[in-house]
C-alpha cells in the first residue's frame, strides 16, 4: 500500500510536467503569431474593373512600367515612404521583391526620361483617402486597415 502512493504522485507528476510543457508550446506559438508581420493588401479606386490582378501585373505597375489599367484608364501609384515598416512588408510579401529593388527601377525610369516616380504619401489614412478619391489609383495598407472606400485587389 505505502508503493502506491509514490507511483501515483510520480504520474500525477509527469501529467502536470507535460502540460506545462504543452502551455507554454502553445504561449510560444501564440506569442510568435502576434509578432508577425501584418497582411498587406493591394487597394484600389473602388470603381477599378479589376477584381483580380496577376502578381506580375502588380509588380510592373508597383515598378512603373505598367501604366495603363486595362480599360486604359491612367494607373496612379501611392507608395508610402521607404523607410515605412508596410512599404517594406508589401514590397516583400506581395510584390516579392525588396524595397531597394523598387526604389532602383524607379530612379532609372525617371534618370533616363523614360518614367516617373509614385506618388508618395505620409500615412496609412492619407493612402486610404488618395486611393479613395483618384480615378485609376492603386496603392496597399494592412488588412486590417481597409475600409469600404476603396477595393481590395486578390492576386493571382
Amino acid at each position: 500500500m505505502q508503493k502506491v502512493l509514490p507511483i501515483k504522485f510520480m504520474a500525477l507528476l509527469r501529467r502536470s510536467l507535460l502540460f506545462c510543457l504543452l502551455a507554454n508550446a502553445l504561449l510560444a506559438v501564440v506569442a510568435r503569431a502576434q509578432t508577425a508581420e501584418p497582411v498587406m493588401v493591394a487597394i484600389a479606386y473602388p470603381a477599378t474593373s479589376e477584381e483580380t490582378i496577376p502578381r506580375a501585373s502588380l509588380r510592373a505597375i508597383f515598378g512603373m512600367r505598367l501604366q495603363n489599367w486595362p480599360t486604359d484608364t491612367l494607373v496612379r501609384v501611392f507608395v508610402l515612404r521607404d523607410d515605412a515598416p508596410e512599404h517594406a512588408t508589401f514590397s516583400k510579401t506581395v510584390l516579392q521583391v525588396f524595397p531597394q529593388q523598387l526604389r532602383m527601377a524607379w530612379d532609372r525610369q525617371v534618370f533616363s526620361g523614360q518614367g516617373r516616380y509614385p506618388e508618395q504619401v505620409a500615412s496609412t489614412q492619407e493612402m486610404l483617402s488618395r486611393v479613395a478619391s483618384t480615378p485609376g489609383a492603386i496603392g496597399y495598407v494592412k488588412a486590417s486597415e481597409v475600409n469600404p472606400n476603396v477595393r481590395v485587389l486578390k492576386i493571382r
